[in-house]
């Protein structure tokens, strides 16, 4: 009875190690999406000196789906870029925006990743699921 205590006791102190240690990897919220259109982010990203981040996806991508619900919420990922980028979440099909993204920067496959200046030009693309690092390693190139 004792040693099933004992036992019983370890595994619930390592499972709350193991709560508490993970809660800050995965804050609530995430990157924080605008509603901007690309015209209003535009003239944001002028007036505050940041570059444009969108996340082109569809409501069918299966990796879309899987980068939000973890790459996107990652606390590092996060806190970079909701202080240098103004962050846009664009659904190619549904989105007022989408059609024309689509066609000015050639999106044929998701996610595509955009990061663009006050302009509207393209600073980097990335196309594919990108895991946390390769994000961080990214937001940190636009210092």
């Amino acid at each position: 009875m004792i040693k099933k205590s004992i036992g019983i006791l370890f595994v619930t102190t390592l499972s709350m190690a193991f709560v508490v240690e993970n809660s800050s990897k995965k804050p609530e919220g995430g990157i924080k999406f605008s509603g901007l259109s690309l015209a209003k982010a535009k003239a944001d990203a002028i007036k505050n000196d940041k570059v444009i981040f969108i996340d082109c996806h569809t409501s069918w991508c299966g990796p879309c789906k899987q980068m939000a619900a973890t790459s996107f919420k990652d606390a590092e990922v996060a806190t970079l870029f909701n202080s240098k980028f103004i962050n846009m979440k664009v659904d190619i099909e549904k989105d007022a925006d989408g059609p024309e993204i689509q066609k000015r920067y050639k999106i044929s496959a998701y996610p595509t990743l955009l990061f663009l200046d006050g302009d509207g030009k393209v600073l980097k693309t990335l196309v594919g699921f990108q895991k946390a690092d390769k994000l961080v390693s990214v937001a940190s190139s636009f210092d």
